[in-house]
């Protein structure tokens, strides 16, 4: 049996895996991922890349490869609610294609249209263009444990069964619903363990929309006399279809000919098409009670199980990610103060619950139609039935297809990193965002001079901007010199930071202070027109050396230790 070290052990090789993986990469940490199958996507389980995600994509120079996704970009993306495809039509939200979208003004960015078999592949090449990033396949983890200073993990290679232990500073579990890296540490999850008991059903027919009137769609939402039981998403836009047949709490099994009937009735007439996959699975509403313990974490799906009604899981997965990455990355460089690492369950644990617990309200207002036994009568009665379902339905889901707060609207309030300036928190309202440079916040888009988005100058490390309202020649040179108080705390601490000074006015109205610091994940971690009476100190809360909340109390700085060179 072999060994090796390794500075982070990842275990589990979807999306946000991937994601960590290669953002640990592309910070120069080196990391390993094991996977236990040999990555293929059979069942797609999630096409919708969310704005943020997208951003994330844009530091990763992936924008091209995603918009280069074979979804077709004229398709469009309107939701429909009927009683079949060939049956009566009881409304419909209208999206355009995504490439016939341009970005809300919040973002540089739009939400994009690439199923799991299409983005994967994207964050797979990303993850092993990075020289310190091993991807292994076909390895499943067996079994770990901790002590103070390293991880060690048994796996077994899934082909030949032969075994091998490797050494880890740091464990990640991206493993899933049922995850054993949550499973060893000792994590409980929180919630409902059974929303639903439903069968995925990913079928081809490159006819369909032929046999209808509707017209190109996303998503069909099927209603009958019982209520919500189904629906129809374009996974590809061309030939591939999933049908998802929603049960209830109880668990029930179907044959091929149960299927293809219920598939048969939401198209509204008999038609030939090939099922490809059928895959039963339970929509679930769980949070993890926290995302550490010792030096092990979770993130993803192991920290927080979802309905994917609102296509947040992935999407909050890759936000945990993020946050993780530059945290373990600071650590391992030794300048991560000892409480850093705990930041990153104190942030994001609550953003998962508040995540799950949309979800969920969006799925009870997807099922929340009544039994209407007239409702597919040709009667005056069956037509005033169905309006008032239609109308009645068409509001309530609304809520579902309008998330950009979700999206971007998340905020780390309490955090142990981030230094509060007093300001009351806007409303943290799923439909709508209000971009602010309010601490804990996601720094906001803006429209440089030059044509870049403010997001492009948030690079790896720390960022110091320097905001003014007023150009003038000299300005760049003292608004280094007001800075240089911060920047030498940095320097001393051997925190990354970049410096840089914006003289536009919208630019300085938007983040309404002369100094703002971005920390590595985007996040605004403190701000203030005037540099901090202590700046040393300052550098010590937002690395993780000391709480926020112990400045008052005079708790004395942790220096950062070094490990880099153990690793």
């Amino acid at each position: 049996m072999q060994s090796r070290v390794e500075p982070v052990l990842i275990v589990g090789g979807g999306p946000v895996g991937l994601a960590l993986a290669g953002d640990l990469g592309w910070r120069g940490i080196p990391c390993m991922l094991i996977e236990q199958s040999d990555g293929s996507i059979y069942q797609p389980r999630m096409d919708l890349v969310g704005i943020r995600t997208m951003e994330f994509c844009r530091r990763w120079g992936l924008v091209p490869a995603v918009e280069g996704s074979p979804y077709p970009r004229d398709y469009a993306q309107d939701n429909i609610y009927l009683t079949s495809l060939t049956g009566y039509e009881l409304g419909r939200e209208r999206f355009p294609g995504i490439g016939q979208a341009p970005p809300p003004k919040e973002s540089p960015q739009r939400r994009e249209r690439c199923p799991q078999n299409l983005f994967d592949p994207i964050l797979r090449a990303f993850a092993a263009s990075q020289p310190s990033v091993t991807l292994r396949y076909r390895t499943r983890l067996v079994s770990f444990t901790q002590k103070t200073d390293l991880v060690t993990a048994l796996v077994e290679n899934t082909e030949t069964g032969a075994g091998e232990e490797i050494i880890a500073r740091y464990i990640v579990g991206c493993d899933g619903a049922r995850s054993l890296v949550r499973e060893t540490l000792g994590i409980r999850m929180s919630g409902n363990p059974v929303l639903t008991h439903t069968t995925n059903v990913i079928f081809r027919c490159p006819h369909l929309l032929s046999l209808h009137d509707k017209g190109k769609a996303y998503r069909h939402i099927f209603i009958g006399p019982e209520g919500t039981w189904a629906t129809i998403v374009a996974i590809n836009g061309r030939d591939e279809w999933r049908f998802s047949l929603i049960g209830g709490t109880e668990q029930r099994e179907y044959t091929t000919e149960q299927i293809e009937a219920a598939i048969r009735r939401a198209v509204g007439c008999d038609f030939e098409f090939e099922i490809l996959s059928v895959l039963p699975w339970v929509r679930r509403e769980l949070v993890a009670e926290r995302c550490r313990t010792g030096r092990g974490f979770i993130a993803g799906d192991a920290a927080h199980v979802m309905s994917p009604t609102g296509g947040f899981g992935m999407n909050t997965g890759i936000g945990d990610a993020v946050d993780l990455s530059w945290k373990l990355a600071a650590t391992i460089a030794g300048w991560g103060g000892c409480d850093l690492l705990d930041s990153y369950s104190a942030e994001r644990q609550p953003v998962g619950a508040r995540n799950v617990a949309e979800a969920s309200g969006n799925l009870r207002r997807m099922l929340a139609v009544g039994r209407h036994a007239d409702l597919l009568d040709a009667t005056p009665q069956g037509a005033a039935t169905r309006a008032t379902v239609g109308r009645e339905f068409s509001e309530t889901m609304r809520r579902e297809w309008h998330t950009l707060g979700i999206h971007l609207g998340y905020r780390y309030e309490g955090s142990p990193i981030c230094c509060p300036d007093g300001t009351a928190a806007p409303p943290d309202d799923p439909r709508t965002y209000l971009p602010t440079a309010r601490p804990g916040h996601r720094a906001p888009h803006a429209v440089l001079a030059d044509g870049r988005s403010t997001l492009d100058m948030f690079g790896p490390g720390f960022t110091l901007l320097c905001l003014r309202a007023d150009a003038a020649d000299a300005a760049p040179l003292l608004d280094a010199a007001d800075a240089a108080p911060l920047l030498e705390a940095a320097k001393r601490r051997q925190v990354p930071m970049a410096f840089a000074a914006i003289a536009e006015p919208h630019i300085a109205a938007l983040y309404q202070r002369k100094f703002v610091l971005v920390r590595p994940d985007g996040h605004v971690a403190w701000r203030d027109d005037r540099m901090p009476a202590d700046a040393l100190r300052l550098i010590d809360v937002v690395r993780g050396a000391v709480r926020a909340a112990d400045i008052a109390s005079g708790k004395p700085a942790v220096q950062a230790v070094d490990i880099s060179s153990t690793l």
